[in-house]
């Protein structure tokens, strides 16, 4: 399997998530070490006072607007274990021809294109216990833990609804090239202490795990037999040559993969 990723933009957004990360704290102590230090001589100073007064409310708001920003870059780009990586170990073993693009396109962070066909994921880095039925997704939880999605920046959001937005805007960028492929949306948990019960999902909902059930390896492989029995028999047409029996062979096996790479690459740096 071939893999691009967009390094430029993920070391980027690591340096960015670092800098914020210093930068919130750096603010936060510095207003806080300041505010108290002139405190006394501002009785002293009635020209410090109003000084004194309005401080705390211009860097407390920016230490905390920049603290909220950088956990939430710490989440995307940071925390351990990196889609891009879980993706990459849940794609072990599955066809040669198939091509992993990791943030190329947004809403569509990572897109496969495999034999079994297009694909739009998103990722979710969330541990604990989720519900999904159908498009309806919830979180069994306490007060004290919505408190703490909202702080850590960690809310699950609804996965169904931002793939099918992925995969539309896929579909928008390979219709330009190579109309009639369609891109199918999937929500993958990386995390392995992830825990979804699952119920009629509209979108299918898998884990990176190879350990965990239903996961990505096994969708696709089960996917690729699928489309085997369904396919129709080639007519034979008397024998060929051995280069080019191998070569409809790879056709009859599923998509020409090269070929919607490449259209996918062309409408990427049209895009860029």
């Amino acid at each position: 399997m071939r893999i691009e990723t967009n390094l430029r933009l993920a070391k980027r957004n690591r340096r960015i998530a670092h800098f914020l990360f210093f930068f919130s704290m750096a603010v936060l102590i510095g207003g806080f070490i300041i505010a108290n230090t002139q405190l006394a001589s501002a009785n002293k100073d009635n020209n410090l006072s109003a000084v004194m007064l309005f401080l705390p409310w211009l860097v407390l708001p920016i230490g905390f607007i920049c603290t909220i920003i950088s956990i939430r870059m710490t989440n995307l780009w940071i925390r351990q274990p990196r889609p891009e990586e879980a993706i990459r170990d849940g794609l072990k073993s599955i066809s040669r021809k198939s091509v992993l693009y990791n943030y190329y396109h947004f809403p569509a962070r990572h897109v496969l294109i495999a034999p079994q066909g297009a694909f739009a994921m998103v990722t979710r880095f969330q541990e604990g216990k989720f519900r999904v039925e159908g498009d309806k997704w919830t979180t069994p939880s306490g007060m004290f833990g919505v408190f703490m999605r909202l702080f850590r920046r960690d809310g699950i959001g609804n996965p169904t609804e931002d793939a099918l937005k992925a995969a539309a805007y896929v579909q928008t960028l390979l219709d330009k090239k190579t109309p009639g492929i369609e891109v199918q949306p999937l929500i993958i948990f990386v995390d392995p202490r992830a825990n979804v019960e699952i119920v009629n999902p509209t979108v299918p909902v898998l884990y990176a795990n190879e350990n965990q059930k239903p996961n990505l390896r096994d969708y696709l492989r089960d996917l690729a037999q699928k489309q085997q029995i369904e396919k129709p028999a080639a007519p034979q047409q008397g024998k060929k040559k051995g280069g080019d029996k191998n070569k409809t062979a790879e056709k009859v096996g599923g998509l020409d993969t090269e070929s919607i790479a490449d259209a996918f690459e062309d409408t990427t740096l049209e895009a860029r």
